[in-house]
């Protein structure tokens, strides 16, 4: 196996390991020891590749956004069903919206509570851009397919965002229902422009 390769399975491991442990812990609480004692290398190790745990969580995110994104570009290369494509998004946003215990959200808003200088204002900005490229993908696969009109396509692309990210909130403090979920889904497909 190259170095590079060698380098990269590492990496991959220790940003599995610390995920575990962001999705457990939260942000606030976690130290390198535990993304250590997670990943089971040692203390060199891993300050070959993160100095911080913020470094690790960076690295964590950005990782976690741009497979979610390339995910979606797959689907929309391959030309999948707008209709089935944008279900399967809402349908991945109720799974991690119910099952909350096993996602990064809490670490995300730790994350952004505690973090306020201007490149950790770029960072967030990023996140929520990215959020949004990826729904605005999924609603010009609509339009090309010949489902949706052009007209406000970034607009509703960043209301959708907007949405999603009130359902996470709502979904922290626990108030957050399926019933719930289902309706506010059901009024964001209702404001399709569908032809």
């Amino acid at each position: 196996m190259e170095n590079t390769s060698r380098r990269q399975v590492k990496i991959n491991a220790i940003l599995d390991s610390a995920r575990t442990v962001f999705c457990r812990k939260g942000f606030i609480g976690v130290t390198m020891k535990d993304i250590i004692d997670e990943c089971g290398i040692s203390r060199g190790g891993i300050y070959l590749y993160f100095s911080s745990v913020d470094d690790v969580y960076i690295a964590v995110m950005n990782r976690r956004l741009t497979r979610k994104f390339d995910n979606i570009r797959a689907a929309v290369k391959a030309n999948i069903d707008f209709d089935e494509l944008f279900k399967r998004y809402f349908e991945e946003h109720k799974q991690r919206l119910m099952h909350i215990e096993s996602s990064l959200l809490r670490s995300m808003y730790e994350y952004f509570f505690t973090h306020k200088s201007g490149d950790d204002h770029k960072f967030q900005q990023s996140q929520m851009q990215k959020v949004k490229e990826t729904i605005s993908e999924i609603l010009m696969l609509g339009v090309r397919q010949g489902k949706l009109k052009e007209g406000n396509i970034d607009s509703l692309a960043e209301h959708f965002m907007f949405e999603i990210e009130g359902l996470s909130v709502l979904a922290l403090f626990g108030g957050l229902t399926e019933e719930c979920m289902q309706r506010q889904f059901a009024v964001m497909e209702s404001m399709l422009d569908r032809r």
